[in-house]
């Protein structure tokens, strides 16, 4: 059967991808054999609404979750919850990709159906998505049959504009990666029994020289528009680095994209409409997926809006080149932001199953708690560098920030020792006077400054997509309140002395002040956590927003609801310490050596 699409007549075709140019005599005979393209206008999503629609980049179901993947989506998440914070009203998507001739073979060497194999597989990614707090409001999976609507959709839409065609290419293709590549991105190796075979230089894996029939898409035609979307927005892509990396591939000039397999190589994957000789391409199906779950090709318009995506530098290319020429081709907004951020590796190395490396997200939460997993991803997770993951890294940042920094504030300042009445204490404007002049030293006065500016600054890191500098700047603060405390002693003070309690129910009421707002600033990160530690102050749940976030009041002359209230009930500590591996070890050595002795 015919597809929608006009043919042209058939070329040979060189596939090729970023930063490289197509052979030129072939690349003549494809553009004298097509029609003209109008350049589409580029739409620029509002920024006035209060709608907020963030996504995960949907993970592919050849194999279990890993780290990597969970810290996509505790960044979505974590940002998810901060726009709520705020008042926004946030849509949260994820799911998995299960399309490709990666999951056919993989199918096939676990000898079950596809369809049976990749809702096992994407069952193991709801399942951690849902024990490490991961609050999505949407779980898109590409076999079901709304997103084979929205395909074929949009599939038809950019035939009616004339933007798919046939033709034929021929060149290096890499299943595990889904990749077409060109002979410069492509070097020889040796296998597992020593023969020579031709990998990925980015991936290293495997490549096969394919010749196939296939439709193409016009992306050579939006060349000029994705450098004036990128030079007219440079937050589009965060961090600057990556916006940089894709203005340089946008240098050289685009070949066109071929969107379509043979469903002789491949039958798992949404037929290409009217010809079901053709399979569409695995990306072009995957990335429609953020249009699906907000309705399209109905009523989308209010999501799709203000959308954002977060994805790995891994798979960079396809969403700043190929998705929004895609877009542009079928008249719609392009994503108001690309948030990307970098891997994670393991003791400096790179996470492989062959170097038994490869770290069980659902494992570790376990063993370091969910928000303590969440904490630990966000603190030390910068987007535009590789991270390394060691245990002893996790044990050491969560025993000194949440047990000892954080949790051991809380204590301190809601223990019945120094708290007997279990109240939100009162403040003394004598002792604590905006003045200069009470009991009050100037590091106190700094303090609070910090801690008054800290909304501010947490909200521009968020901004810049640096959560860890957001994280890093609680922690100072958290220490400074710990110094506070710590300086004044007011386990020393005489409680018979009236300034002296005066001055004890102050220090008290600051650092309650400086837990709420640190409280409320981490909601988004540790959720459980920071429940906990607003329940024990008191703080309400409809308390817990971004408008309470007014520190201090009664040192600026007005009332605070909180003075006087009664503390919530005590639930323990807020986080234990962790034991290290190491310190484990040498515990069970010794109770054995202690066993032997009897």
């Amino acid at each position: 059967m015919g597809c929608l699409c006009n043919p042209v007549m058939r070329t040979r075709f060189l596939f090729l991808t970023r930063g490289c140019k197509a052979v030129p005599e072939l690349h003549k005979i494809v553009l004298a054999n097509a029609a003209p393209v109008k350049n589409p206008e580029i739409r620029y999503a509002s920024t006035e609404n209060r709608n907020y629609y963030i996504t995960t980049p949907i993970f592919y179901v050849n194999a279990s979750p890993h780290l990597g993947h969970l810290y996509s989506a505790v960044i979505a998440d974590c940002f998810h919850r901060h726009k709520q914070l705020q008042g926004f009203n946030s849509r949260f998507a994820t799911g998995t990709d299960e399309h490709g001739l990666k999951i056919q073979q993989a199918a096939e060497a676990a000898g079950k159906e596809p369809l049976e194999f990749c809702t096992a597989v994407s069952e193991r990614f709801r399942h951690l998505f849902s024990s490490c707090n991961i609050s999505n409001t949407d779980y898109i999976r590409t076999t079901e049959q709304r997103h084979h609507r929205a395909v074929q959709h949009f599939w038809s839409v950019l035939c009616s504009k004339g933007l798919i065609y046939k033709g034929s290419y021929e060149g290096w293709y890499s299943t595990q990666d889904e990749s077409f590549l060109t002979p410069s991105q492509v070097t020889t190796a040796l296998d597992s029994t020593g023969k020579e075979i031709k990998v990925s230089l980015e991936s290293g894996h495997k490549v096969e020289w394919m010749k196939e029939e296939n439709y193409m898409f016009r992306l050579s035609g939006f060349r000029s528009q994705l450098l004036d979307w990128l030079r007219e927005n440079p937050r589009a892509i965060q961090p600057e680095r990556f916006h940089h990396s894709v203005l340089q591939w946008l240098q050289e000039e685009l070949p066109d994209l071929s969107v379509s397999r043979q469903k002789s190589r491949l039958q798992w994957g949404i037929p290409v409409p009217e010809d079901d000789g053709q399979t569409i391409y695995v990306w072009l199906d995957a990335l429609v997926n953020y249009l699906t779950v907000v309705g399209y090709p109905h009523n989308h318009e209010r999501w799709w809006n203000v959308a954002h995506h977060i994805i790995g530098k891994d798979i960079l290319k396809f969403h700043a080149i190929y998705w929004p020429s895609f877009l542009l081709g079928a008249g719609l907004p392009l994503p108001q932001t690309i948030h990307v951020h970098s891997h994670w590796t393991v003791a400096g190395k790179k996470m492989s199953k062959s170097l038994g490396n490869v770290i069980d997200p659902q494992e570790r939460s376990q063993l370091f708690t969910t928000d303590g997993l969440r904490y630990f991803l966000l603190r030390q997770g910068v987007p535009d560098t590789d991270c390394d993951y060691r245990d002893d890294k996790v044990v050491k940042l969560l025993n000194a920030e949440l047990a000892d920094a954080l949790g051991g504030l809380l204590n301190r300042c809601t223990a019945t020792a120094l708290n007997p009445a279990q109240v939100y204490a009162s403040f003394c404007p004598d002792s604590f006077p905006r003045e200069r002049g009470g009991r009050a030293d100037d590091e106190d006065y700094r303090m609070l400054e910090s801690v008054r500016h800290l909304p501010a600054v947490v909200e521009q890191h968020f901004e810049d997509m640096h959560v860890y500098k957001a994280l890093e700047a609680v922690s100072t603060c958290v220490r400074q309140t710990n110094g506070f405390v710590q300086r004044h002693a007011p386990w020393k003070l005489d409680r018979k002395d009236s300034a002296d309690q005066r001055w004890l129910g102050t220090i008290i009421h600051v650092s309650l002040e400086c837990l709420r707002i640190y409280g409320t600033l981490l909601q988004p990160v540790v959720p459980e956590i920071s429940n906990k530690l607003l329940s024990r102050l008191g703080v309400q749940p409809h308390e817990r927003s971004w408008t309470n976030l007014n520190f201090l009041p009664r040192f600026e002359g007005k009332d605070c609801p909180f003075e006087g209230r009664a503390l919530g009930s005590d639930s323990g500590v807020l986080f234990s310490r962790l034991e290290s591996q190491r310190a484990d070890q040498q515990k069970n050595r010794k109770m054995e050596k202690g066993s032997n002795l009897r």
